[in-house]
């Protein structure tokens, strides 16, 4: 069945009662959560996995005033509003939700997931979020990552080339 990018953006405050929804009907809940800020392949197959793993995948979006606060003041190269489209019209992404905060332990509060997923650039024993995601009886997995594939890898193959003057970036 097809849904509309729009039909999967959950504000926060709504996202409680769906959660409930989700937990009652006996729901295997997956989350992750990031910038995903220039969609690429990596991106995509790590949802993909993520998915898999469950029968509900939803993605928390980090908001432009928190990527900032990671990446820089240059990032994000793509608005918030654009990004939760993005990500939501991916088939893989049952439903998308924007939180403010730099790490994601208030969104995985509200959701209490089986499942929480992040790429293999990170140890589950380094994330802030195990312990919320453990204290509900959930499980952190670190997925591979797709070799070649991260924004920051683009961003600096795309000022690179602009310095040798192979592209026109304008």
């Amino acid at each position: 069945m097809f849904r509309r990018p729009e039909s999967k953006i959950v504000s926060r405050e709504s996202l409680g009662e769906l959660v409930k929804k989700l937990h009652a009907s006996g729901k295997k809940i997956v989350t992750t959560n990031g910038c995903f800020d220039l969609l690429h392949w990596g991106h995509i197959a790590y949802l993909c996995e993520a998915r898999g793993l469950g029968s509900i995948l939803i993605c928390g979006l980090n908001s432009d005033i928190s990527v900032k606060k990671i990446k820089g003041p240059s990032r994000p190269l793509v608005d918030e509003n654009t990004r939760l489209l993005q990500v939501a019209g991916l088939e893989a992404v049952d439903y998308v939700t924007l939180f403010p905060e730099g790490t994601p332990e208030a969104f995985l509060e509200i959701v209490r997931p089986h499942f929480h997923v992040k790429g293999g650039d990170y140890r589950p024993e380094d994330l802030p979020e195990k312990a919320v995601v453990e204290k509900h009886g959930g499980q952190v997995k670190c997925l591979k990552m797709v070799p070649g594939f991260s924004t920051t890898e683009l961003v600096n193959k795309l000022v690179s080339l602009r310095a040798e003057g192979e592209a026109n970036l304008e």
